[in-house]
């Protein structure tokens, strides 16, 4: 691809028929990608649209079947391409995780990256300190080089790994030279933390830094990006500025189809319905004697900080509560509340952590979707293998799940696939509480929507639904009722017309000496 010099000149990053298959199956179809000096410019798609691919070519994580890349006009076939030719052109990456130790300061965790000053005794720790403490002010971090990582507030640490990736202690001035590629950065951050490091984003834009922003929070990249370029199935679908297209707009893009409305209407309930789960007398963890109840029926959030408790307490609705936890199911007290009996009671749970905690990563998609349910697939004492898939499939089209192969490992299907895979195990046993931690982190928006759509469907069908989550706008669009979580105590309990975002916000964050 020919490119006339005045546009080299004011594009910094150029991608030109990026190719990448896998097993002959498709994963880049000869994308274009141009970022504008100076700008954020958004890179968004559905799960298996081809990002993370893309993201790691321009990484040399992964080797190009073809396509070049140019930084500032300097040109690699991408098929050449290794880490540090990468970082030569002057690519710096930082995702989801950002790579902080948090037992080191932040000087140590710079010196990792950028390498220690020696003298013959050892380190130069004054030389270093001094050093991180010059490129912490040029970025703006609020974080002192012998602080402590794992003291930093979320954003901050975020910020440190940005100014980590840019530096370059032979250059003061590299950095805007440079284009900073974030994968993901806020996928686990609260919302206010949120807040924070895309302020700090855009002083970078405006101080020249060019930045390629990947996330599925469109609202958050309607807020920060100039422009975006959106991918499906592989291919550049649009490449335009952010200002022409609406949010619903860019989710049709993302699946090729019109959508219905993205979050499923919230009917109008009688307040009457037959408990399904509750506790009582719940003391565990950071939990201070809770008191819940979910309905039939109906889509319960759970709001909170970090540290509230959200988490536990969907665990210990799951069957890890103390012994002194009074615990009912269907309006009858449970005696002795454990995994098994949830489990055999019709609870299921989805945790937050899927990669480490709900994924068999050496199995199939097939056996990671009916591996609770195996029972019902087993006569004669043999495992019809026919059925089961039978199953699978039907449970695959509800949710629309990509996968090639219902015989594919698990660890091939993008997260929100992946996300899918596991509430179809909890689909098939018909259950009559499900319980999900953070359902939609790292979900795509599209697979957000069908995520919501199911759920909305099973709790029309009965089944009682609660949701943990981080997200104040999913859970005052999703829920019928919300309870909020503060210092471990169930603080407010909101109808769904109260359940505003302001309102969430307000709870959660209100302190001691404020609002009870």
């Amino acid at each position: 691809m020919t490119v006339p010099d005045a546009r080299v000149r004011e594009i910094s990053l150029l991608v030109s028929g990026a190719r990448k298959s896998y097993n002959g199956t498709p994963a880049l179809r000869g994308v274009d990608l141009a970022v504008a000096r100076g700008t954020i410019h958004a890179l968004a798609g559905g799960n298996g649209s081809g990002k993370s691919t893309l993201i790691k070519l321009l990484a040399a994580v992964e080797s190009a079947d073809d396509g070049t890349v140019e930084v500032d006009g300097a040109a690699e076939q991408l098929h050449r391409l290794t880490p540090s030719g990468s970082h030569g052109l002057g690519l710096r990456f930082v995702h989801q995780n950002p790579g902080i130790f948090d037992d080191l300061t932040v000087a140590e965790n710079f010196g990792l990256t950028l390498g220690f000053p020696r003298r013959l005794a050892g380190i130069r720790w004054s030389r270093l300190n001094k050093r991180v403490a010059e490129n912490l002010e040029r970025f703006e971090v609020d974080a002192r080089p012998t602080q402590r990582a794992g003291d930093l507030r979320p954003a901050t640490k975020t910020m440190v790994a940005i100014a980590r990736a840019l530096s370059d202690p032979d250059d003061a001035d590299a950095a805007s030279h440079r284009v900073l590629v974030l994968d993901e950065p806020t996928a686990s951050l609260p919302s206010h933390e949120v807040d924070i490091l895309l302020e700090a984003l855009r002083r970078r834009a405006d101080a020249g830094q060019t930045i390629l922003y990947v996330s599925h929070r469109l609202g958050e990249l309607r807020s920060l990006a100039s422009d975006i370029t959106v991918l499906r199935d592989g291919l550049v679908v649009a490449a335009r500025p952010l200002a022409a297209l609406s949010e619903h707009e860019i989710v049709e893009l993302m699946a090729g189809e019109p959508l219905e409305e993205f979050y499923p209407v919230v009917p109008q309930r009688s307040g009457v319905e037959q408990p399904a789960l509750s506790v009582a007398g719940l003391s565990t963890g950071p939990l201070l004697d809770v008191e819940l109840t979910v309905r039939r029926g109906e889509i319960l959030g759970v709001a909170g900080l970090l540290g509230s408790g959200r988490s536990t307490l969907l665990r210990s609705l799951f069957g890890d509560a103390p012994a002194e936890a009074i615990v009912e199911v269907g309006g009858e007290p449970v005696e002795r509340w454990s995994l098994e009996e949830a489990m055999s009671r019709g609870v299921g749970f989805i945790p937050e952590d899927r990669g480490q905690d709900a994924l068999f990563a050496t199995m199939s998609v097939r056996e990671n979707s009916t591996i609770a349910n195996l029972p019902a697939f087993v006569a004669g004492g043999r495992l019809r293998r026919r059925k089961e898939l039978s199953e699978y499939e039907s449970q695959a089209g509800k949710l629309r799940i990509k996968s090639a192969s219902p015989e594919l490992p698990i660890t091939a299907l993008s997260g929100g696939n992946q996300q899918k895979v596991v509430l179809t195990r909890w689909l098939q046993r018909s259950p009559g509480t499900i319980l999900l931690d953070e359902p939609t982190q790292g979900v795509d928006a599209m697979a957000r929507a069908e995520i919501y759509s199911e759920l909305r469907t099973i709790a029309a069908n009965g089944t009682a639904v609660v949701i943990a989550s981080s997200d104040f706008e999913e859970l005052s669009n999703l829920c019928d009722r919300v309870v909020v979580l503060r210092d471990g105590r169930i603080v407010a309990e909101l109808a769904h017309a109260e359940a505003s975002i302001p309102a969430l916000v307000s709870h959660c964050y209100a302190s001691q000496e404020g609002r009870p």
